[in-house]
C-alpha cells in the first residue's frame, strides 16, 4: 500500500465504526481515533483503532486473527499493534492499551481536540500536507509532526486538567 495523504473520505468514519462493531466483544473499549476518525481532515488511509483490555496478556490473538489482524512488532510502551489489510487495499492498525490507562490516552484527547476545534484541525491538516509533500512517507514526515502534535494534545490535555507527556510516549 502507497502511503500518501488523501481528501478526507466519508467511507472512513462507516469503516470505523464498523471495525469497533465487530471487535467490540473482544474488549473493554474499543473507538475509531486518529485522522480518519476526523471529519473534515485529510489523513493517511489508515483506519487506526483503540481498544482497551484489562491486562495486554488477555488479549486474544487467535480472536484477532479470524478478523483479519495480525500482531505487528512495534517498539509502543505498554500497548500492543495489530495490522489489517483488506481486500480494498483499505488498512487498519489496532492498538490495545490497558482499561486504567484509557481515559487519559493521548491519541483519544488529541481526536476529540481536533473534532472541536476547527483551528487547531486546520493547522494540523496543513502540516501533515506539507511534510507529506516535502519528505514523503517515512520517518521524516512522521517526526516532523512532533511538535505540532505535542502542541494540540497538551492543550486537549491541559483541558482535562491532565498533565502534559512526550509525544512518544502517548
Amino acid at each position: 500500500m502507497v502511503v500518501t495523504i488523501a481528501e478526507p473520505d466519508p467511507r472512513w468514519a462507516e469503516l470505523g465504526r464498523q471495525a469497533c462493531v465487530a471487535l467490540a466483544p473482544l474488549f473493554t473499549a474499543i473507538e475509531h481515533i486518529g485522522s480518519t476518525a476526523v471529519p473534515g481532515l485529510p489523513a493517511t488511509p489508515v483506519i487506526d483503532l483503540m481498544a482497551a483490555v484489562d491486562d495486554l496478556d488477555d488479549v486474544n490473538d487467535d480472536a484477532l486473527e479470524t478478523f483479519g489482524y495480525r500482531m505487528h512488532p512495534a517498539e509502543l510502551p505498554d500497548r500492543l499493534l495489530y495490522r489489517r489489510e483488506d481486500y480494498d487495499s483499505t488498512a487498519y492498525h489496532l492498538y490495545v492499551v490497558t482499561t486504567d490507562t484509557w481515559d487519559t490516552r493521548s491519541e483519544r484527547l488529541l481526536r476529540d481536540h481536533l473534532l472541536t476545534h476547527p483551528g487547531a484541525r486546520e493547522r494540523y491538516a496543513a502540516a501533515k500536507q506539507e511534510l507529506m509533500d516535502r519528505f514523503g512517507p517515512g520517518e521524516a514526515y512522521t517526526r516532523g509532526k512532533e511538535a505540532l502534535i505535542r502542541e494540540l494534545t497538551d492543550a486537549a490535555r491541559a483541558g482535562r486538567g491532565l498533565p502534559p507527556v512526550p509525544v512518544r510516549e502517548k
